[in-house]
């Protein structure tokens, strides 16, 4: 399949969805309750809700893990303490009891603020860059014709269809960029003096890491200074691929000091590189199950040891880091009838996985069915199908909060917004009589207008917001139907 862009949206320092109690008393912060299980996320004696990572009880369950215990080095203890939480964040808090969840009202206000990083495939790998975006100055579109006289009582502010203003820091980035992503972040950029990490999967086969907090804060502070040597240079560079390129890359993160990275290539290899106070650590051994080219992956938002990966071999695979020989444990074959080009693990829910196929379908899956390596059975099956694209889909991601939505598009140039949970209503059912395609009901909006789509993002603080990026440019979207 053609390379894809890379484009990754940047959180900044509003928050979504505070906890608020339902009888409307004042709002407190989220407290996590559940990081504790996962503080020796690495070690081999923390075990897993579901049965398949249990490795200190080979002997009496045949379908026990074999756990290897050396796959990872110990993480370095850090005294750094975390800051306590001021937003719900998906699969790590959990709501109390008569809590419901409130919209941060600081980020649905016009004018909206985003940022985003990406990078460039330039005609010469000497021109190539990584660039850091501010969009500001976001409002609504002003409607056309005559408005409603309740419009006219609207704020003004949010009435005002003024331009937006574009503003942007760049760095140069030796190669062109496969894919791009930033690190996952809890609460509010770090201050300026810490880093704030972006990957990027180089053509040259190398994946560089970099740290763009200069470049944020010189977008906020007229008159910083930025330091070139800070911003310029990747901070790690993991060299496991050699000179193989790839796309599949995915961060996740057990606490601040405490970093994961995964990397695939198009030899089928899966790379795991791990941070500690002290630095970056780049594991030599690779994960092997696909026989192709790793086309996306995705950590567990639930178990920290657990990811996901999808192939050109048409396969969907389930790994565990601790598992022995550094093979899946679980997998759909045959999932699509093409490459899987893209899959995407639901926050809300971790038992939904969404992929996206060469042939334009889409799929969702419950992981709960899946089949166990070495298990007999009938082939999986998924949840839910859909074939409206007319080109493979070159991204999926579910909706930050809502876990029957998500977001898609494709190289037929639409961008598609879908609800699982819409059914289609009894009395609308044979009404179609027209002989132009059938619109499954859980299609809520199809955007339009780009061309040669790579990318898609729900913006993870401004609730319903979607970002695109394509071949001419980027937009930046929100809907009435989310």
């Amino acid at each position: 399949m053609a390379k894809r862009s890379a484009t990754e949206v940047v959180t900044s320092n509003g928050q979504p969805f505070l906890k608020a109690s339902g009888s409307g008393l004042k709002r407190e912060l989220a407290v996590n309750d559940e990081m504790g299980e996962f503080e020796d996320a690495w070690e081999d004696e923390i075990e897993s809700d579901e049965d398949v990572v249990d490795g200190g009880e080979k002997d009496d369950d045949e379908n026990a893990m074999d756990v290897d215990d050396d796959v990872l080095p110990a993480i370095e203890e850090s005294e750094e303490q975390p800051t306590a939480p001021d937003a719900f964040i998906p699969g790590t808090h959990t709501l109390g009891k008569d809590e419901i969840l409130e919209a941060d009202d600081s980020r649905q206000k016009l004018p909206a603020t985003a940022y985003l990083v990406t990078g460039t495939q330039a005609d010469a790998i000497k021109n190539n860059e990584l660039l850091v975006y501010k969009m500001s100055s976001l409002h609504k579109t002003q409607k056309d014709g005559d408005s409603d006289s309740d419009d006219e009582d609207e704020d003004d502010d949010q009435n005002l269809d003024e331009d937006p203003v574009l503003e942007y820091r760049s760095i140069p980035h030796p190669g062109g960029v496969n894919r791009i992503r930033a690190q996952p972040q809890s609460s509010s950029l770090p201050p300026v003096s810490q880093p704030y990490h972006v990957a990027t999967w180089a053509e040259t086969g190398k994946v560089h890491i970099w740290d763009i907090r200069p470049l944020i804060e010189s977008l906020d502070v007229p008159g910083y200074s930025l330091d070139k040597e800070r911003s310029h240079s990747p901070l790690f560079t993991i060299n496991s691929h050699g000179r193989a390129e790839g796309f599949a890359m995915d961060w996740a993160a057990s606490g601040p000091s405490s970093l994961r990275l995964l990397t695939g290539d198009i030899h089928a290899k899966i790379y795991l590189t791990t941070s500690t106070p002290s630095g970056f650590n780049a594991l030599s051994q690779p994960f092997l199950s696909h026989t192709s080219s790793v086309e996306d992956i995705q950590w567990s938002p639930s178990e920290p040891t657990v990811f996901a990966s999808c192939s050109a071999d048409r396969t969907i695979q389930v790994w565990d880091v601790r598992a022995k020989g550094r093979k899946s444990i679980a997998g759909v074959d045959g999932a699509h009838d093409s490459d899987v080009n893209v899959i995407s693990w639901n926050r809300s829910n971790q038992y939904l996985l969404l992929s996206g196929g060469d042939e334009g379908g889409l799929k969702t899956w419950d992981l709960r069915n899946v089949k166990k390596r070495g298990s007999t059975g009938p082939d999986d099956a998924p949840l839910a199908s859909f074939n409206w694209h007319n080109g493979p889909i070159t991204s999926v991601e579910w909706h930050p909060t809502e876990d029957s939505i998500f977001a898609a598009s494709g190289e037929d140039d639409q961008v598609t917004l879908w609800d699982l949970g819409v059914e289609q209503d009894e009395d609308e059912m044979g009404m179609n009589t027209t002989a132009e395609k059938d619109v499954p009901p859980q299609l809520l909006f199809v955007h339009q207008g780009q061309q040669h789509v790579k990318e898609v993002h729900w913006h993870p603080q401004m609730p319903g917001t979607v970002l695109s990026t394509a071949y001419d440019g980027f937009n930046i979207f929100k809907t009435i139907s989310v």
